[in-house]
């Protein structure tokens, strides 16, 4: 008895193909964005007279920041520098990505991009992590009773604020400080370290590297003169 192929037998091929297909589509895609996300960098720095490189020239996955250690791989690209508005900056994207494996021991990673302006402080700072307070920050402070508290409520409630230096937060986050943060913080992150400063958010849009640059040199600004006196730089 001769087999007749099935209507499934003649659908796979069909499937597959159309499945190599999109995969292909995808990919070109991400690969024109890419390229187009390089382009509009390159022209943004140049146009505020920065330099630029696709590739990072700086080593800055060793900047002792925390973002910058998450995940399983991580990386920095389309990095651009120089001096910005008074005080030497650099801005870059970065991602990281998580591995899992599911329960057929099949493996996938999960990304996350950030953009990302790094400047210089006039102190030598402890580390310091202050972020916007969501459902999974209240949790981890609940568990480790990290989360620094203030006079400020409303501060309270809409950030959350990590060190192992408290007198360095208190002195940091004052009532000038906090009302900045209030007005301009959402929807950034900043953390410090020795004498730097990184500031970052959730992968933007080139045009709006700009408004994360001004937002890292604005809280620079805030910084009070008494943290400058008690951790001095040098």
């Amino acid at each position: 008895m001769v087999d007749t192929p099935g209507v499934g037998d003649a659908v796979f091929p069909i499937v597959f193909a159309l499945f190599i297909l999109a995969a292909a589509g995808v990919a070109a895609y991400a690969y024109h964005a890419k390229l187009q996300r390089q382009r509009e960098m390159a022209a943004l720095a140049a146009h505020h007279g920065l330099d630029f490189s696709v590739h990072d020239p700086f080593g800055t996955l060793q900047e002792p920041f925390s973002l910058l250690a998450k995940g399983d791989g991580r990386g920095v690209e389309n990095v651009m520098w120089g001096f910005w508005h008074g005080p030497e900056v650099r801005a870059f994207d970065y991602w990281y990505y998580e591995e899992s494996t599911d329960s057929n021991g099949r493996r996938s990673k999960s990304y996350h991009r950030f953009d990302c302006a790094l400047v210089l402080v006039d102190a030598r700072c402890p580390r310091l992590e202050i972020s916007n307070e969501n459902l999974l920050t209240r949790l981890a402070d609940a568990l480790t009773f990290r989360d620094i508290d203030f006079e400020s409520e409303e501060f309270n409630r809409r950030f959350t604020v990590k060190s192992p230096d408290r007198h360095f937060a208190t002195a940091l986050c004052d009532a000038r400080m906090m009302a900045w943060l209030l007005r301009h913080g959402d929807g950034y992150a900043f953390e410090l370290a020795a004498d730097r400063l990184l500031c970052w958010s959730k992968g933007v849009a080139p045009a709006r590297i700009v408004h994360l640059l001004g937002t890292a040199k604005t809280f620079r600004e805030q910084i009070p003169d008494v943290v400058k006196s008690l951790y001095p730089n040098g």
